[in-house]
């Protein structure tokens, strides 16, 4: 699940998920996704960073350039994960819990004055 979290946060990001998106249909180099999300490709080097240290993404060295491509069994682990979570089965919460009891709290500080006389 921890890599779960990574990845969702990686793809979070409006732009991350739309280098994701378009990743899936072509493998690009950081120049050619600048130019079709009209970004910098500094600001592309860096999203394409946090993608790579999240698992989701890979490279492969063509001349003097770096393609990328989603690894496409992290999004399977991904869905996998997501699914499981959908199964869960909700339960009603039972008097007996601790939790379901509402506890008297002092919510004043105990040197607060405004209900001592």
């Amino acid at each position: 699940m921890e890599n779960t979290t990574a990845v969702l946060k990686a793809v979070a990001d409006d732009t991350r998920m739309k280098i994701v998106k378009l990743l899936l249909q072509y493998n690009y180099c950081v120049g050619a996704l600048a130019r079709r999300l009209e970004l910098t490709e500094a600001a592309v080097s860096q999203h394409i960073k946090v993608l790579r240290e999240a698992g989701l993404l890979v490279g492969e060295k063509r001349g003097h350039f770096m393609h990328y491509d989603v690894d496409r069994e992290q999004l399977r682990t991904l869905a996998s994960e997501l699914e499981k979570l959908a199964e869960i089965k909700k339960e009603e919460c039972k008097p007996q819990d601790e939790a379901c009891t509402k506890k008297k709290e002092n919510t004043h500080h105990r040197d607060c004055k405004c209900h001592k006389s």
